[in-house]
């Protein structure tokens, strides 16, 4: 099945689509629901990046970026990062995850970044395996109680 993924920026037109994004009942714990997300994005302005994934037409999954946070609020550590990735079940292994992550990649190399931040909750069932599958790094630190992985974004030499 040719999938024509894309994203787009959350709208009055799509937000009811957004909102109605949701994850398999054993994931939820390890993801807060598109309108938290949206809600968080609306006080956050300044860094938050959220994006419906839509396949043609149809949503298909949410992400949501962050774009040069104060990491620890000591004003000498900016780092951007997927905050979110909501994927639907009905696509979830078939590439929408994967697009979603060299999307935000792509958008953060458009802007001059090197490296790409994601936190995930640890625990069986969890996204840490998909995220390793993609390159990203153990940092060896803890994000609220959230594993810290990293992608490098320069090219190969």
């Amino acid at each position: 099945m040719t999938r024509s993924l894309r994203l787009a920026p959350i709208t009055p037109a799509n937000i009811e689509a957004a909102i109605a994004v949701k994850v398999r009942p054993d994931q939820e714990r390890f993801v807060s629901p598109v309108v938290k997300s949206l809600a968080e994005a609306y006080v956050h302005p300044e860094v938050a990046w959220p994006r419906l994934i839509l396949d043609g037409d149809r949503p298909v999954g949410f992400l949501m970026a962050f774009l040069d946070i104060d990491w620890n609020g000591e004003g000498v550590d900016f780092r951007s990062g997927l905050w979110r990735l909501n994927v639907t079940p009905d696509v979830q292994g078939c590439g929408v995850g994967r697009f979603a992550v060299e999307s935000v990649a792509a958008e953060f190399r458009n802007r001059g970044g090197t490296q790409m931040y994601v936190t995930w909750e640890p625990g069986e069932g969890g996204p840490e395996g998909f995220y390793r599958k993609l390159g990203f790094q153990l940092t060896g630190e803890k994000s609220e109680g959230e594993t810290v992985g990293v992608l490098d974004l320069t090219p190969p030499s």
